[in-house]
């Protein structure tokens, strides 16, 4: 998350490239990453992976001459999420967790199906047929007015609430508008 917002703002610290390093480094096996991997941990975590693959791509467009070394890791990472079809166990096929098919805002250090899918959206990656799941679960949480809901609230220490959980949901809306416009243009090949 450090690297993503360092990136982002432009930050002017050479040490940034020993960030991106370090997260490079830490990616596992399976294409992901986990921040227990010094425990042992020897399976990626969606929550470190997402929020691995969103500092190394703001990373990539922060210093594009560093595109070659960056953009293998996030297509291993990128594979990791596609296996798992975003949110399912890739041994079963099954949801991993109910969490990840909710649609919080902000997400903070959490992952859910729309982070992914948004995530993929900015970066413009290719249409991938494993994405549909998520594509059809984004579509059958739209509401009759055409409005996606606020489906839990921030957890943890906060100061306001941006919106109410269970509602109407401004930022939810924006960022399934968004990744369905985007999943849309990739089908009809206008990208």
């Amino acid at each position: 998350m450090i690297l993503a917002l360092l990136a982002y703002f432009h930050y002017p610290d050479e040490r940034i490239h020993d960030v991106a390093a370090y997260v490079v480094s830490q990616q596992m096996p399976d294409g992901g990453w986990n921040c227990e991997s010094y425990k042992g941990a020897t399976h990626s975590s969606f929550h470190t992976t997402i929020s691995a693959l969103e500092g190394l791509y703001e990373y990539e467009c922060f210093s594009p001459e560093k595109k070659r070394i960056i953009r293998p890791a996030r297509e291993r990472g990128h594979e990791f999420l596609l296996t798992h079809r975003l949110y399912k166990s890739h041994r079963t096929g099954q949801v991993f967790d109910a969490k990840m098919t909710s649609m919080p805002f902000p997400p903070r250090w959490k992952y859910d199906f729309i982070r992914a899918l948004d995530y993929f959206r900015a970066c413009d990656a290719p249409r991938d047929e494993r994405m549909s799941d998520a594509i059809e679960l984004l579509q059958k949480k739209q509401k009759k007015g055409g409005l996606w809901s606020l489906n839990s609230g921030m957890s943890g220490r906060k100061f306001f609430d941006l919106e109410e959980a269970g509602q109407p949901s401004r930022w939810n809306t924006l960022r399934a508008l968004r990744i369905l416009n985007w999943w849309n243009e990739k089908a009809e090949g206008r990208k």
